[in-house]
């Protein structure tokens, strides 16, 4: 049987840390928790799991998630985010896969999300192609070194589940607005260098299209108004990107 380490990055995550947790029972022989400074139940929750809770400021994504990856016990990591939380279909073919005995030739696997948003499942919009990859060789892969969206680089060959799990986005629309206003402050340091002048094809044209693709080409409208939303936001996060990048330059002038 493969020896894993189930990895959970956590923030104030109370309100959904045991479903997921849950969601992996029998999957995991150790919990490792990697905390940025909670103040509520995590710690109380974590504990009653008999995780191992490691501290760190927060500076990115990435980082956080690097800085714990050594520190897992055994040599493949299941990594989840407290908000998302395996389907039965996944767990059982986690299990099966931990239970054999043959040689794994992967390094990683990706995982297809289904992906939730205003208390319904967002089948197109953009979002039915997400996929992560959380299940990995601890010593033979580490995330790139990004602020926002971030993936995993592998040495080796990387495999892919056949079921999804599940992933709520969301929690209420001031938290969501806050997100994309946060993800828009490190995209700007991602995007500095590689945009030497801010112009109408990025604050107009570059949103506008944003929009279009996700509402239209990527089947957003099937979704209804959910649909309409997911499109409006990835538009709107694409100008907020511009928005704080400009403000930064000009505060350096």
């Amino acid at each position: 049987m493969k020896q894993v380490t189930l990895l959970i990055p956590t923030f104030n995550v109370a309100g959904t840390l045991k479903r997921c947790i849950d969601s992996c029972h029998g999957l995991y022989d150790e919990l490792l928790i990697v905390d940025s400074g909670s103040t509520d139940a995590t710690f109380t929750i974590s504990a009653q799991y008999g995780a191992r809770i490691i501290k760190r400021d927060y500076e990115n994504s990435a980082s956080q998630k690097n800085w714990a990856i050594p520190q897992a016990s055994h040599s493949w990591i299941l990594l989840l985010d407290a908000d998302e939380w395996l389907r039965s279909e996944l767990h059982a073919e986690l299990a099966a896969w931990r239970e054999s005995d043959a040689l794994d030739p992967h390094d990683g696997y990706w995982i297809y999300r289904a992906n939730h948003f205003l208390g319904r499942r967002v089948r197109f919009s953009g979002w039915q192609g997400d996929k992560v990859i959380r299940l990995f060789q601890r010593d033979r892969c580490r995330y790139a070194p990004k602020q926002v969206h971030s993936e995993i680089v592998a040495q080796g060959p990387i495999g892919r589940l056949k079921h999804r799990m599940n992933h709520n986005t969301f929690v209420d629309l001031p938290s969501w607005e806050a997100k994309l206003r946060r993800y828009a402050e490190w995209q700007a340091g991602d995007y500095d260098a590689r945009t030497p002048h801010i112009t109408p094809y990025h604050t107009v044209l570059k949103p506008a299209w944003r929009f279009v693709k996700h509402f239209v080409l990527r089947g957003g409208i099937l979704d209804g108004y959910v649909g309409y939303k997911v499109s409006a936001y990835a538009a709107w996060a694409v100008w907020l990107r511009y928005d704080v990048l400009r403000r930064r330059r000009t505060s350096r002038e």
